[in-house]
């Protein structure tokens, strides 16, 4: 008997967009580079070696992410018991909503996450670290 989705993405990203607070890239660049905000890159290695990366961002995994917020995990990363902002972004906008609505549900805040995500933020030409060329040898 095949599978039967009952909630599909896009009822899961709209429940997100309610709930979390998202960014235009013209507000979350207001906010990069301070202090009281981190800047969370969910996308997963490959992605940061090609794409480039968020200067300043931490990056964590979207697998690891729950493991890596809750301070009873074995994973737990002390950069989610600051008393800041963490501000979600991924490749285009769909993990950060959910990772942030996640993140919110187990009491991290403020969360928010970015429009359009790391995409969208180069578009607009906001900075980055290019991705890093495999070496001079060919072995792209």
């Amino acid at each position: 008997m095949p599978q039967i989705i009952t909630k599909g993405y896009k009822a899961l990203l709209a429940e997100a967009e309610a709930a979390v607070e998202t960014l235009s890239v013209e507000e979350a660049r207001a906010l990069h580079g301070r202090d009281d905000v981190v800047f969370v890159d969910l996308r997963d290695p490959r992605e940061l070696e090609r794409e480039g990366r968020m200067p300043e961002a931490f990056h964590c995994p979207r697998g690891m992410l729950e493991f890596w917020i809750d301070p009873e995990s074995p994973y737990a990363k002390p950069v989610f018991s600051q008393d800041k902002r963490f501000v979600f972004f991924c490749a285009g906008g769909w993990r950060s909503a959910l990772a942030a609505l996640t993140a919110q549900e187990m009491g991290l805040k403020p969360v928010a996450h970015i429009a359009g995500g790391f995409g969208a933020w180069k578009k607009a030409g906001a900075p980055f670290d290019a991705a890093e060329s495999k070496d001079a040898g060919g072995k792209n």
